[in-house]
């Protein structure tokens, strides 16, 4: 079988960790018989260096050509004072809205071999914790009216936050699809004592739960406990499904307290097969170029492009046993090695060590 796959490298570790996963591809394909062709295209800071815009038509169109998408990481310093319009991250929201990307799914587990990097006390972690987090990716408060007036004290900026019952509904039988194949629970979270847009959610969740997923336990979870809680007893989430800002926000907290930003992957999906795949981690120019950088968030995010994109789920499955095995065999990257960082490997010693594992 043969899958086309547009590669975004985009700026800072990005190219590094993007080649990382193509490598990992590309022996996926020679080990189970499929082809694998990338294409790459401009994005963020890099295509607004090459063309002027952070977004190339040229990239929106390769991607839609695609059957899915491979994206690094955005952003840094040298853009920080361009306008709004022409930030790197601008990109991002173009490219979700171009490809109809209106979930984001953001595991985040604590895996057994770094559990001592968990920065949260060990009796709060002791039977580890998988946690998936479902953000609506494409309405909101990012994709609100906003601007600038004159107000009572001068000047004001303003962002609304706005959501249709339609997007609620939608991101609400992913959430309650997921959870069935998983453990069966979802936690809604919202702050419905306080926001319009939060109690059109929650009563919305409630509905599409009661229609049509009444085998799946629902709770509400005001955003502020939520938060409080994913440090207190992290183990008690199973699915969580939530706004685009509130998503944002939970799911970085969730991936600091499995011991690394650098380990956890995402997918955005549509209505269709094409998605997106991305770690969630930042660009990190700080190190860029150095060699240094975890590929694993960028390999597992491959993972999932083979299994909800292609519905290659053995292969996908290899990749994950893959970086088990690297991690419970001791092997390192800067991030997770520990105060001392003795003995750690670089960018393509990991992912040489993954693909031995294959």
């Amino acid at each position: 079988m043969i899958y086309n796959i547009a590669l975004l490298r985009g700026d800072g570790i990005g190219p590094e960790i993007v080649d990382s996963a193509v490598r990992v591809l590309e022996a996926v394909g020679e080990k189970y018989g499929h082809t694998f062709n990338f294409t790459p295209y401009l994005i963020g800071g890099a295509a607004i260096d090459a063309v002027g815009v952070p977004l190339p038509q040229e990239t929106v169109d390769g991607c839609l050509a695609s059957d899915s998408v491979l994206l690094g990481a955005v952003g840094g310093p040298r853009w920080d004072t361009l306008p709004g319009n022409l930030r790197p991250e601008k990109a991002l929201l173009g490219i979700r809205a171009a490809l109809g990307l209106f979930t984001n799914l953001r595991p985040a587990r604590l895996y057994p071999a770094l559990s001592g990097d968990c920065p949260l006390r060990p009796d709060l972690v002791r039977d580890g914790f998988d946690i998936m987090i479902v953000r609506e990716l494409t309405g909101g408060i990012y994709f609100g009216d906003r601007g600038y007036r004159e107000g009572k004290y001068g000047e004001e900026a303003y962002d609304t936050e706005c959501y249709s019952r339609f997007e609620i509904e939608r991101i609400a039988r992913v959430a309650f699809e997921t959870a069935r194949k998983r453990r069966g629970r979802v936690g809604s979270v919202d702050k419905a004592n306080v926001l319009e847009t939060s109690r059109l959610w929650r009563r919305t969740v409630h509905e599409v739960r009661d229609a049509l997923y009444p085998d799946v336990e629902l709770r509400d979870v005001l955003v502020d406990n939520a938060a409080m809680q994913l440090v207190r007893d992290p183990a008690q989430f199973d699915v969580i499904v939530t706004s685009n800002m509130f998503g944002d926000i939970l799911s970085d907290e969730a991936s600091q307290i499995t011991g690394s930003i650098g380990m956890l992957p995402s997918a955005s999906l549509g209505e269709g097969t094409r998605g997106m795949y991305e770690p969630i981690h930042g660009s990190a120019p700080d190190i860029a170029g150095r060699g240094i950088a975890n590929p694993i968030a960028t390999i597992l995010s491959a993972a999932m492009m083979l299994r909800y994109s292609f519905g290659l789920t053995r292969e996908a499955d290899a990749i994950e046993r893959a970086v088990d095995r690297a991690l419970d065999d001791g092997l390192r990257t800067a991030d997770i090695a520990g105060a001392s960082g003795a003995g750690t490997l670089g960018t393509r010693e990991m992912t040489d060590a993954v693909m031995e594992r294959l």
